[in-house]
């Protein structure tokens, strides 16, 4: 990496980047790499609308309000050299008008906001594809679409409609990221300019939970060990009844579940060894997964997770805790440094397997194998990749 490399930045005066709620419990690959961007040149972040109609839960009105309330507002600092602003859409797309006044309605905010933070040209960087109608309609110079997901996989969307402004944006961007490996032939097939671009990891976070000095949060210093543990999003993607038997076939184990609950777990709330202590602050991950014996992903296998690249599965890897996994073809990449089973009775012999482990050597081997892999790295190497399309693209117009 030559020193002009470590200060890449975009031949743009700001980055206008389309990700999920700045405030989101979850810190999201879109968080990590637009922090990472921020550092380089002024962005601004744009809270885009959901993905799915909102039901008529507490959570989703309120979000709703939220959104809403703060489509009205300016730009507000959010960080060193970063601003956020609201777009929202009217979420009931098949009456008739609905689409043309959101698209209305997203080019005047929006406009408005590159404005007020006094940006003169423009990079659109999207970490969504529904908001990527907007792409070619605000004088940006290039167009940037960062996949990250299987999105018209999710759980509760319009399917056709993602999927449809999926392959738009893809067709539409200057140059494609794709996180999950399993779709990055298809997207090909619309755009040549597609790379493959793995997640990142926090490696120095997250390689605390090994330090002598990290402390275990009070609520998990009183579990009994073994410790079979999981941080993320409980959802509609997370195995309920793999998780129920496996904490059935081993009750002596406690399965410590960390993170926001969205789906229906009245089967593992029954059961004496299952503890659920909700979302907590990302800063304080590594503290729990030092409490951890064992760290698992149990997901479903469905399409959504066949195609997705779990961030935590780098993150676990980081800890240098032992892992245990479904397979899925990105975890299948990591076949030395994690135990695959798919089924209850595999699962629970593949976490006895990893309780076995002895000394150092193991753990070591999992922290390094990530450590190359930084988010910092991951950024550098798609802002370079884009600073060198840019100019090809630019250059060409001025021949013109």
């Amino acid at each position: 990496m030559t020193a002009s490399d470590a200060g890449a930045v975009l031949d743009a005066s700001g980055i206008v980047y389309f990700g999920n709620d700045w405030s989101a419990e979850n810190r999201t690959s879109s968080h990590h790499i637009a922090r990472r961007l921020a550092r380089r040149q002024p962005l601004l972040y744009v809270d885009s609308p959901g993905q799915r109609a909102p039901s008529g839960s507490p959570r989703d009105v309120k979000k709703l309000v939220r959104k809403l309330a703060h489509a009205v507002r300016l730009p507000q600092p959010c960080g060193p050299n970063t601003w956020v602003c609201t777009v929202p859409q009217l979420p009931y797309r098949r009456v008739p008008g609905v689409n043309a006044l959101n698209g209305l309605l997203a080019r005047w905010l929006m406009r408005r906001a590159i404005r007020h933070v006094g940006f003169s040209s423009t990079v659109l960087w999207f970490a969504l594809p529904h908001p990527g109608f907007l792409a070619g309609e605000l004088g940006e110079k290039f167009v940037v679409y960062y996949c990250i997901d299987d999105y018209a996989a999710h759980p509760g969307v319009d399917a056709d409609w993602i999927q449809a402004a999926d392959d738009a944006l893809t067709r539409k961007a200057d140059r494609v990221f794709v996180a999950p490996p399993a779709l990055l032939e298809p997207k090909r097939r619309l755009n040549a300019a597609v790379s493959f671009a793995p997640h990142g990891v926090d490696a120095e976070l997250f390689g605390r939970a090994a330090e002598p000095e990290t402390v275990v949060p009070p609520e998990a210093q009183a579990l009994p060990h073994p410790i079979i543990g999981f941080f993320g999003s409980v959802a509609d993607w997370i195995d309920v009844p793999l998780l129920a038997a496996v904490a059935r076939l081993r009750p002596r184990y406690t399965v410590l579940m960390i993170g926001h609950v969205t789906t229906d777990v009245a089967e593992l709330t029954s059961l004496p060894n299952v503890k659920f202590v909700g979302p907590q602050r990302y800063e304080t991950l590594p503290q729990w997964a030092k409490a951890f014996d064992v760290a698992i992903i149990p997901y479903r296998r469905s399409r959504q997770v066949m195609n997705a690249n779990p961030l935590k599965l780098r993150e676990y890897l980081a800890t240098g805790k032992p892992v245990v996994s479904v397979s899925t073809p990105e975890v299948d990449r990591f076949e030395g440094l994690v135990r695959i089973a798919n089924d209850a009775d595999a699962f629970a012999h593949a976490i006895d397997d990893s309780l076995q482990e002895t000394g150092r050597a193991a753990a070591d081997r999992r922290m390094q194998a990530v450590r190359p892999y930084t988010w910092d790295a991951r950024v550098l190497e798609t802002v370079t990749m884009v600073t060198n399309d840019m100019r090809l693209k630019l250059g060409g117009r001025g021949e013109q």
